[in-house]
């Protein structure tokens, strides 16, 4: 199978369509379909379905799609490898963590990082998903739960833990709840159902009630970031993530002695990532960053 046409399929496949692939590769749409039916031709089955609306893969081309996008994953990470430098930390580095963490505590810490290490680049991809390391859609991650693929390594980078919190506007017009089942009488502000980065984060709405029989929200917002701005906006109380209170000001920690559900932070990196200079200084830098937060 020839290289440059199964890099035309796999643009093809990932697109939809001829010109949207066309655009990426910088050519027409008749170039990349005759490149397509010379491929089809070659092997001698159908790769795509074609239809108005588009293209899809038929299970030929499914299973020759997973083939490549793996062969390419390899080949990207094994040419950032080799073109590290062997003397110091050098090349793009793909970070992905929660939209929370890598909003409010990453991205204003990412100057210290690159200004230590000029060589290094960072594209940082925020998803409350997990996005597939082994695919290589991005290089390292960090996780609010333990990897779940086995060909990975994690490194335990800190506990977090929730702060009950309000502006003092608010608790001035609707008084200050002294434990959990006063609770019921508040205004709350939860994460909504959407994609939840992390497991336990309406636990508020569960702690002083009988299971089964949450509170409502007056708000449910699918970012913590967005929950933080309507707290201190004296809407309403919220539970949030440590990290992002500890620099807070104008902020009323409350009920602190609810035991609320702590989430073991990792740092993640496929095994073939393990002697890469720019993953090492990266971990360390967290590990020194987060030191500060003990």
């Amino acid at each position: 199978m020839d290289w440059d046409k199964l890099r035309v399929f796999h643009a093809v496949a990932e697109a939809g369509s001829f010109t949207h692939a066309g655009d990426t590769l910088n050519l027409s749409q008749s170039a990349v379909s005759r490149q397509i039916s010379a491929l089809e031709e070659s092997l001698q089955v159908p790769l795509f379905h074609r239809h108005a609306r588009g293209l899809i893969l038929t299970e030929q081309g499914e299973q020759l799609n997973r083939t490549v996008r793996e062969v390419f994953a390899k080949l990207a990470m094994t040419e950032a490898l080799l073109t590290e430098s062997k003397e110091k930390p050098a090349g793009r580095l793909k970070v992905t963590t929660t939209v929370g963490f890598g909003a409010s505590w990453l991205a204003p810490r990412l100057q210290g990082f690159l200004e230590a290490y000029p060589d290094v680049s960072v594209t940082l991809l925020l998803d409350d998903t997990d996005l597939d390391l082994a695919m290589r859609e991005a290089d390292v991650a960090i996780r609010m739960h333990p990897p779940k693929q086995p060909d990975l390594v994690q490194r335990h980078l800190l506990t977090m833990e929730w702060v009950v919190c309000a502006s003092p506007d608010y608790l001035k017009t609707h008084g200050v709840p002294q434990r959990a089942e006063d609770l019921d009488a508040h205004r709350l502000i939860l994460f909504g159902d959407y994609r939840v980065p992390v497991e336990d984060i309406n636990w508020l709405a569960e702690v002083g009630r009988r299971p089964g029989n949450p509170r409502r929200a007056l708000l449910d917002v699918n970012s913590t970031q967005a929950m933080l701005l309507a707290i201190r906006s004296g809407l309403g109380i919220g539970a949030l993530p440590d990290f992002m209170v500890t620099e807070e000001e104008g902020l009323v920690r409350l009920l602190s002695d609810l035991k609320s559900p702590k989430v073991d932070v990792y740092f993640v990196y496929p095994e073939e990532l393990r002697n890469s200079k720019r993953v090492a200084v990266f971990r360390d830098f967290l590990l020194a960053r987060l030191a500060e937060l003990q």
